[in-house]
């Protein structure tokens, strides 16, 4: 015992004695690092947003522009010549029929009046020839007087008609010219423009008012001609009104043009519009959005989760295969979009997480967390 004591002084045994120590703690560190399931410090972690891919329906829309206008919108002119005695003012409502301007009509009334006596005088003179023909008739069935006479009476008879007829067109023809002195609402609306004044002289075909009725609109608009096949009569459209917040309501398409314009390279479509409030008007600009199809269990993704490069789309999914959330790059084809939404038609299936907001920011490979907020 002594003899080892002389070999091994103490401050050797305290060295032999922290090397072994320092040999099983690195040991121990070791087998930490191995059965530890963390990332190493030089992997990134990059939060994001995520959803769950699902079948779902998707409407495909055809957006077009258009205008709204009134199918009854007329400027009324005078049909003869004369000065403006009255006429309605602007925003004045009417019904079909209503004066809404008159010229002055006292010489045509007294035309009217003279006509009018010379029908009388004619009618008188008829009646006396047509009594003189009663009359003389039985004398010539008898030969009391020649076939000469009976002649003259029986064409003073046909004189006298002859000249009530003139005298009936004369009343007839100054009643017209007496109408015409008026200028009727040839449908109901409202006054929307005075293109003369009162006491101003007018001629045939002069416009001087302008009607128009707002009850019934309809709204045209040119459809891109790759859709001609898509579109016909009846097909469903919603309108939306940017002159009222984006207020939407449902209607149809009514006309289908059968030219294309060549240099728009777009057919013309009309939609009718009910505006029974009156709150539309013509000229107003609104949006169109037409019923392509409607697409049955697609996968569909919000446009700014689909990356587009030079080999085309692809997204980032969350694979969960490991004991890590991994971005994972998948190429994608895509279909038809609106609205911020893009059908996917292949490349994915149900239940596939997709990156939809962090995308930007990760490459293949990265570990993601899944926040609520990412952005």
């Amino acid at each position: 015992m002594s003899r080892i004591k002389s070999h091994f002084s103490i401050p050797v045994i305290l060295l032999i004695a922290s090397l072994l120590i320092s040999a099983c703690g690195g040991n121990a560190s070791a087998e930490s690092e191995a059965t530890d399931p963390a990332p190493s410090s030089n992997v990134r972690v990059v939060k994001v947003n995520s959803i769950a891919v699902t079948l779902q329906s998707f409407e495909e829309i055809i957006p077009v522009t258009g205008v709204l206008s009134s199918p009854r919108d007329a400027s009324l002119s005078a049909q003869t010549s004369g000065t403006i005695v009255s006429l309605l003012e602007v925003g004045a409502r009417v019904e079909q029929g209503d004066v809404v301007a008159k010229l002055d009509d006292r010489l045509i009334k007294a035309a009217l009046e003279q006509a009018k006596a010379s029908r009388l005088s004619a009618v008188a003179a008829v009646d006396l020839a047509k009594d003189l023909f009663k009359r003389q008739e039985p004398l010539f069935r008898d030969s009391i007087i020649s076939a000469i006479e009976f002649e003259g009476v029986r064409s003073r008879l046909s004189q006298s008609q002859a000249l009530l007829a003139q005298m009936e067109a004369a009343v007839s023809g100054a009643q017209q010219q007496l109408e015409n002195t008026l200028i009727r609402a040839p449908f109901a609306g409202a006054v929307e423009q005075r293109m003369a004044e009162k006491g101003e002289q007018v001629s045939p075909g002069m416009p001087v008012l302008r009607i128009v009725d707002t009850s019934n609109l309809k709204i045209q608009a040119g459809v891109p001609e790759r859709y001609a096949s898509d579109i016909r009569v009846g097909t469903e459209a919603t309108v939306s009104l940017k002159a009222y917040n984006g207020d939407m309501f449902d209607s149809r398409i009514t006309v289908v043009g059968n030219v294309i314009d060549p240099q728009s390279r777009t057919f013309l479509i009309e939609v009718s519009v009910s505006n029974k409030g009156r709150n539309l008007k013509p000229e107003m600009i609104v949006d169109v959005l037409i019923t392509r199809r409607v697409l049955k269990n697609q996968i569909v993704l919000p446009q700014t989760a689909i990356i587009l490069d030079e080999n085309g789309s692809s997204v980032y999914t969350v694979d969960e295969s490991g004991p890590n959330k991994v971005a994972k790059l998948v190429q994608v084809e895509t279909g038809a979009s609106y609205g911020g939404q893009t059908v996917i038609t292949s490349g994915l299936e149900a239940g596939i997480q997709v990156i939809t907001v962090g995308q930007t920011m990760v490459s293949e490979g990265d570990l993601v967390e899944i926040v609520a907020d990412a952005s």
